[in-house]
């Protein structure tokens, strides 16, 4: 494509992304309709037995039917290969929900599907397998076997060969769980407590059934303390759903959390009978959709509409203790909803959004500098940045990653170079010192081939799942970010440069013949791996860039693939990021030419 067309084409999904905002002014995004949510939800309401839910059962039980994937199983999004969890749990739901005979003819084909990866419904290799992919988490293995055990699709002695969640340690204070190196089991507290009492019913013929019985009120007063006001945990449909049945399937229904989960669940549910794995993520897509645009977002949005994403993004900056989670003020979550806890990505990509609409206010000043604060207390001693907590890097929730560092790393950096004489002198040093520890964890967590890992997305064509492209393409990006910034320090300077040069050549060598990028070299190209590689590489690498903008080009739909690593290592798409990494591929592009 000549500049001309490339520019055409921008504008075009500019104005695209632009009219992608809400009423509100604000961008809200689409997750993909997953079809192990949908399980979940419609056993939850069919388990809660309200006649105002069959229809709404109906629904789910009707998409689950119609979104098989050809090989009999199913993945977490339509788009997403078969994998055992969600084809067990849309097997149990089917089961369960049916009335009639409609539901046989898919339930049979999963048994194949399931048979031919030695898989059997009278035996236990459901649990074993289950309790293998899962590992050391049972907060997500223990619930789908439970949820099958409820429906009646395994055997009910599968649940004695289970690990009991000790719902009874939801009573400790917070302080205690790094205390007993209980691995960031705040986030795990309703599961541990509706799961965990729905086993000990089961088991209550033990010895410590008549003691442990003691502690369900006190835990459910726990669980509903943490309720959030949408009645979603983290805004999660399966979390919720599992809460939810567990709790009712218990005898204990008439308690808030499970009359607002049970809610939120009935307004989750989207016209086409499915529900998403969360509400939405439109705090991530609207920050990622301001750094799209660039300064370009001046020459589409007047000031009173830039003013009005401005505030809505300061509006959602933890202002106190999260009740959920104990995080402290001065984060920001994925979405505008009350489920939502602070992260690094997050509260990253909300600063940097800031940043870029500045207009000098007290308010944005301060929002910002807490922003940055709160960022350098979350660092882990490593030098990375974990998503949700500072802690042992057992789990998702605590481990250091590239991707979130890099992102870190461009935040702090670009406040000191806009806003270093207006933050507060200690809190100046405080980021200059993080900063230092930054790089050099991206240093010595760069592959030899200048690759880096992601933590929160994959790809499900790759050999092992991973996803180096997107890994590196973000870092690589963040770090040629840093490069312009004038007050960067020489000896950072020139590391980033290096780290950056050969990220690049990783980039280059993994380019397909036909111009686009996948998960690795060899994996089919998607346009948000293609738009990524293209953003890292703009500056400089033209020829690579021009075959991929001519790929992008021929695609002939804007499609989402599902490179999202969810909770428990669920798979989504989102429809913004093709749009909004395209229409960013080519600014960047543009700028450089």
């Amino acid at each position: 494509m000549e500049n001309s067309g490339i520019v055409d084409k921008y504008l075009q999904l500019r104005d695209q992304l632009i009219n992608e905002r809400n009423q509100n002014g604000f961008w809200t995004g689409e997750l993909a309709t997953s079809a192990l949510s949908t399980a979940v939800a419609v056993v939850a309401l069919k388990v809660a037995g309200h006649e105002s839910d069959i229809e709404r059962v109906h629904l789910g039980f009707e998409w689950l039917l119609g979104n098989i994937n050809a090989d009999g199983g199913y993945g977490d999004t339509t788009e997403s290969v078969s994998n055992v969890s969600t084809t067990l749990l849309v097997y149990s739901a089917l089961k369960f929900c049916q009335t009639g005979q409609e539901g046989v003819s898919a339930m049979k084909a999963i048994e194949r599907w399931l048979s031919d990866r030695g898989i059997d419904f009278g035996s236990d290799t459901i649990t074993k397998s289950i309790l293998k992919f899962y590992g050391n988490d049972y907060t997500f293995s223990v619930p789908i076997i439970s949820m099958l055990s409820l429906c009646g699709a395994i055997p009910s002695s599968s649940m004695e060969k289970i690990p009991q969640l000790p719902f009874e340690l939801a009573l400790l204070p917070s302080s205690f769980y790094r205390f007993l190196n209980l691995r960031v089991v705040s986030y795990a507290l309703p599961a541990l407590i509706g799961v965990g009492i729905y086993e000990h019913m089961y088991h209550k013929s033990s010895f410590a059934g008549p003691l442990r019985d003691l502690f369900i009120k006190p835990s459910i007063r726990k669980l509903i303390r943490l309720v959030p006001s949408s009645g979603g945990f983290l805004e999660a449909i399966p979390l919720t759903g599992f809460v939810s049945m567990c709790l009712i399937s218990s005898g204990i229904k008439d308690n808030t959390a499970v009359q607002k989960g049970i809610e939120f669940l009935r307004v989750q549910q989207r016209k086409n009978g499915g529900w998403p794995i969360d509400t939405d993520l439109s705090t991530w897509v609207t920050t990622l959709s301001i750094k799209a645009l660039g300064t370009g977002i001046y020459q589409v949005l007047n000031e009173q509409e830039i003013r009005t994403i401005r505030n809505h993004i300061i509006g959602l900056q933890l202002k106190e203790i999260h009740p959920f989670n104990g995080a402290k003020p001065g984060g920001w979550g994925w979405t505008n909803y009350s489920g939502s806890v602070p992260d690094a990505d997050d509260t990253a990509g909300a600063i940097i959004a800031l940043l870029g609409l500045y207009s000098g206010s007290e308010e944005e000043l301060s929002a910002i500098s807490n922003g940055c604060r709160w960022l350098t207390e979350l660092q882990n001693r490593d030098g990375g940045f974990p998503t949700f907590c500072k802690g042992w890097s057992k789990l998702p929730f605590d481990k250091s990653c590239a991707d979130l560092t890099g992102h870190a790393l461009l935040a702090l950096l670009m406040t000191i170079e806009k806003l270093g004489r207006s933050i507060p002198h200690k809190l100046c040093k405080q980021i200059r010192r993080s900063t230092v520890r930054a790089v050099a964890y991206l240093n010595a967590n760069q592959s030899d081939e200048g690759a880096w890992l992601p933590l929160w997305f994959g790809n499900q064509l790759t050999d092992d799942q991973s996803n180096p492209t997107y890994g590196t393409a973000k870092v690589c990006t963040y770090l040629t970010d840093c490069l312009k910034f004038k007050q960067l320090n020489t000896g950072i300077r020139g590391r980033l440069a290096i780290m950056t040069a050969k990220a690049r050549q990783y980039l280059l060598n993994q380019q397909n013949s036909d111009g686009s990028w996948g998960g690795k070299k060899g994996t089919r190209g998607t346009i948000e791996e293609t738009s990524l590689a293209v953003c890292a590489l703009a500056d400089g690498n033209r020829d690579a860039c021009l075959k991929g903008i001519s790929w992008l080009e021929k695609q002939e739909k804007i499609t989402a693939a599902p490179i999202g690593l969810y909770f428990a290592l669920l798979w989504y798409d989102e429809k913004m990021y093709p749009l909004i990494y395209q229409t960013e591929a080519l600014r960047r592009f543009l700028e450089f030419s």
